[in-house]
């Protein structure tokens, strides 16, 4: 049991548990079911789509890809490395170090706010995969994932 000294002109210990009905309104339940579309945020269904993504690409290169991580960032930095251009970047790839492993980043505002589809945003994180990954493996993003660049 944790107890904490009170300290001097500090109010008393509460009687009873906190509950989420303070005001009387009774308690709150979630707005939408878990079985609808809206139960999940646009940021969950970006971070899965990104996840299955990844998994599947690194599935293509077991060997060369065991120890990938794929990690989405929201924005990318303001200021980027002397070697990257100016512009918004829709990825990112960090190559493996004594530290870390290799690293893809992408950025989900970027992406999201060039697609006008949940199709074209897939196509889009599916294409900026395959490229940071074949940076990442000195081969041309059409070897990575063919059916992303077929069209």
């Amino acid at each position: 049991m944790d107890v904490q000294p009170l300290r001097p002109g500090a109010p008393g210990p509460r009687q009873g548990p906190r509950r989420r009905d303070r005001r009387g309104r009774g308690r709150r339940w979630d707005l939408i079911p878990p079985h609808l579309p809206g139960y999940r945020t646009r940021r969950e269904r970006f971070d899965d789509l990104v996840a299955d993504t990844g998994a599947a690409l690194a599935e293509r290169f077991p060997r060369r890809l065991a120890h990938l991580q794929v990690l989405v960032e929201e924005v990318p930095p303001s200021d980027p490395a002397h070697w990257e251009e100016a512009t918004v970047l829709l990825g990112r790839v960090i190559p493996p170090g004594r530290e870390h492993p290799a690293r893809v980043i992408v950025y989900r505002r970027p992406l999201q706010t060039r697609c006008a589809s949940e199709d074209e945003l897939e196509l889009l994180v599916r294409q900026v995969l395959s490229e940071q990954i074949g940076s990442l493996l000195n081969i041309a993003p059409e070897d990575v994932d063919p059916g992303a660049w077929t069209d």
